[in-house]
């Protein structure tokens, strides 16, 4: 599956996103996860940082849910797909991270990442979008700086 153009734009522009696991047992797991990308047309990297749950999940069952989401628009993707946990030690953890590592800086440290294969993709969108569909994205955003207080 390719990531479109909105796909890609929802994932720069998100500033967290939620990655969901589970465990061999089926036992789910959810993560915010605060440094990610999108490498190409089909491949997602996060930044193991503070992870453990989910990096011990991604070994046992590799299939996983990547949310973004813009809190104050209250649309994005969710995004399914296959993980592989890419250490330090391996070749192509260098390259990979490089992107990763520009966004976070000094600051977050890690020596693992995750790299998610998209499988399938479909649209998050707000409940009030369909029950009143005349809301437009200015009048979400209005509501959400209201609500956050912002």
């Amino acid at each position: 599956m390719e990531l479109t153009e909105d796909m890609k734009k929802a994932i720069d522009q998100s500033v967290l996103c939620w990655l969901a696991t589970a465990s061999a047992e089926g036992v789910p797991n959810v993560s915010p996860k605060e440094i990610f990308c999108w490498q190409n047309q089909s491949t997602i990297l996060v930044a193991n940082i503070a992870s453990p749950g989910s990096v011990k999940n991604i070994k046992q069952n590799p299939r996983v849910c990547l949310s973004v989401l813009d809190i104050l628009v209250q649309k994005g993707y969710q995004l399914k797909g296959t993980a592989q946990i890419i250490t330090e030690k391996e070749e192509e953890f260098k390259s990979l991270s490089t992107p990763l590592r520009n966004l976070a800086g000094p600051d977050f440290p890690f020596s693992s990442l995750t790299k998610i294969v998209i499988e399938t993709a479909k649209p998050i969108i707000a409940p009030r979008y369909l029950l009143f569909p005349e809301t437009s994205e200015k009048d979400q955003i209005k509501s959400g700086r209201k609500l956050y207080g912002f």
